[in-house]
């Protein structure tokens, strides 16, 4: 009996771990980067951090924060690696915090979508993303989820480049506070409920 009860015990441990999900805003270090269309992953995470009355601390390959929600463990952490060597950060602290690969939320920009849209995906190509392109290399799996911001594609030929290094205009400085809110429920809803609720409440929203 005692066995019987031991053995059931061990098994819903392992059904019922204590949860643990790395959240990763993809961005350039530097104060000339800070308002940058490229560094919505940063300032999604400096938002909720704010909001949560938390802090980001640095240490090895990026700037790291923990935060506790129900149960689950989020581990909050912005890449100083620069935009093309994310990948680097991402593996080091998924194993460094034994992170499953499904437990992963991977937060970018995205010239695709039209500004302020959001979708989740959980796999897809780098869509010629590099910080995307350096994770795919570094996870060795193109099966990984993403929050994709959209920042559009309002740019003259050639000008790409400098389109994602420029610094939001006026008005989308004042629209995006609305969609980093957006962007708290979404992180909190893919914890607590997993990525196929959470696309099918909130993309396209």
């Amino acid at each position: 009996m005692l066995k019987w009860l031991t053995t059931l015990f061990k098994s819903k441990e392992k059904i019922d771990p204590m949860k643990k999900f790395l959240i990763v805003g993809l961005g350039n270090i530097g104060e000339k980067y800070a308002n940058t269309r490229h560094n919505i992953g940063f300032k999604i995470l400096d938002s909720y951090i704010t909001k949560k009355d938390i802090s980001f601390e640095t240490q090895k390959l990026g700037d790291i924060a923990y935060y506790k929600i129900k149960g689950r463990t989020l581990v909050l952490l912005k890449p100083n690696t620069f935009m093309n060597l994310s990948g680097k950060a991402i593996k080091y602290w998924m194993t460094k915090e034994k992170i499953s690969l499904e437990n992963i939320l991977v937060i970018t920009d995205d010239l695709n979508l039209p500004f302020g849209s959001l979708r989740l995906k959980t796999k897809g190509s780098d869509g010629g993303h590099n910080g995307l392109k350096d994770t795919q290399d570094k996870l060795q799996t193109t099966k990984y989820n993403r929050l994709r911001f959209g920042i559009s594609a309002d740019y003259s030929k050639g000008r790409q480049v400098d389109y994602v290094l420029g610094n939001w205009s006026e008005q989308e400085t004042l629209d995006i506070k609305n969609r980093l809110e957006m962007c708290h429920k979404i992180i909190e809803s893919f914890v607590l409920s997993g990525p196929s609720i959470t696309m099918n409440t909130y993309n396209g929203k």
